[in-house]
């Protein structure tokens, strides 16, 4: 196959070629890119776009951006090299339009808050931090490296929770089924026979009895009932007081706060690395914290305007533990805040990977468990009248 790679070359700069490669592995071991900082390669006969402005993959414009800048290029060249490889693609529209307020004499923080739905606010405060002290390449490293980290740990979130969710759907639909369609059957065959179950089975039929005189109020009834669940948890004071209970739950609450407490330390330990003030990164990552820590960070915040060191200030705001408090003042009197809260954020990524991998061995256990004994219930009350039947017709 033949390939389109846009490379910048110590001698003549950057440069765009063809080349033909079997696959990118040995298109990177070309002898024609010897010595050369590739910068992007796509497949000839198929279009490289990323989408319209809300799919533009920041990621991958840093990580260009970067390779660049570290190539001897300066930001206005670097974008210039970008609008031509991406000529035709819907990200052309956003780095033209950077590249415009640029040769307008802003600079790149003030163009990237043009399109404030593709640049965060994170973003572009360090990018303005960065064009303070001169060295912008570093700080789109630690930008990639901030947002690897926060990617590997909602994968790692995702990838536990998704057995458990499709094994408790199935054994919802399982039990749904037996329930809605072969109790009601059973109950109508037992009728017949003109005798009336005992114990627990006795309301398992009942419940069938029930399905085959109401099937049609029970589906109309279920669907208003999902539809008023659906508009319940889409308004925003239901799912506060949803989270507030999630909160409260003995184990789980602490769980959470400590999942919220590393993303926390990273994005402010990020922040304090570029440059920017103490008080205004935590006023900068207010969003990220949910109610439940919000207030405690606002009380921090105030107690640091009254002078209290930011060890003890997250302390009194709930936003810590006594190790974490040992780590900061350690970073508070070196004078390494910013590395020492990546390290604490680190430390919490660590228990969150042993808390995930808890989670795994022990509750997909006992979820396959329960609902084994709840199918495997309703079986066997379904059977023991028909069994007992039986056994008085022999």
């Amino acid at each position: 196959m033949e390939f389109e790679v846009v490379a910048i070359f110590p001698a003549r700069g950057v440069t765009r070629l063809r080349l033909a490669a079997d696959s990118p592995a040995e298109l990177a071991l070309a002898p024609t890119l010897q010595g050369a900082i590739v910068v992007s390669s796509r497949v000839l006969g198929t279009k490289h776009r990323t989408g319209r402005h809300g799919r533009f993959q920041l990621g991958l414009f840093t990580r260009q951006l970067l390779s660049l800048l570290e190539a001897g290029l300066n930001v206005v060249e670097g974008l210039e090299t970008l609008v031509e490889q991406d000529q035709g693609s819907a990200s052309s529209e956003v780095l033209a339009g950077l590249l415009t307020a640029l040769r307008q004499g802003q600079s790149l923080s003030a163009a990237l808050r043009r399109f404030p739905a593709l640049f965060p606010d994170l973003y572009v405060a360090t990018i303005k931090a960065s064009e303070q002290t001169g060295d912008m390449p570093e700080a789109l490293r630690r930008y990639l490296v901030f947002d690897e980290k926060l990617r590997d740990l909602r994968k790692k979130l995702l990838s536990a929770a998704i057995y458990p969710l499709l094994l408790l759907a199935v054994g919802l639909l399982v039990t749904f089924f037996l329930l809605g369609f072969v109790v009601p059957r059973f109950a109508l065959v037992f009728a017949d026979s003109g005798r009336a179950p005992e114990g627990l089975s006795a309301l398992l039929f009942a419940w069938g009895d029930f399905v085959n005189r109401q099937a049609t109020g029970l589906v109309l009834g279920g669907l208003l009932a999902a539809a008023g669940l659906v508009g319940l948890l889409s308004l925003a004071s239901v799912r506060a007081f949803l989270g507030r209970l999630v909160w409260r739950l003995p184990g789980i609450g602490e769980r959470l706060r400590i999942v919220y407490l590393a993303r926390f330390y990273r994005t402010v330990g990020m922040l304090l690395r570029a440059g920017i003030p103490l008080r205004s990164t935590l006023l900068m990552v207010a969003d990220i914290l949910p109610a439940a820590l919000g207030i405690g960070l606002q009380r921090a915040i105030n107690d640091i305007e009254q002078g209290l060191t930011f060890s003890d200030a997250v302390v009194r705001g709930g936003l810590s533990t006594p190790i974490a408090r040992r780590m900061i003042a350690v970073g508070e009197k070196s004078g390494q805040l910013g590395q020492m809260l990546e390290s604490v954020a680190s430390f919490y990524d660590e228990e969150i990977n042993r808390l995930v991998d808890t989670f795994s061995r022990l509750f997909e256990p006992l979820l396959m468990t329960a609902i084994g004994l709840v199918i495997g219930g309703i079986v066997l009350l379904l059977y023991m009248p028909i069994f007992e039947l039986a056994g008085n017709f022999q």
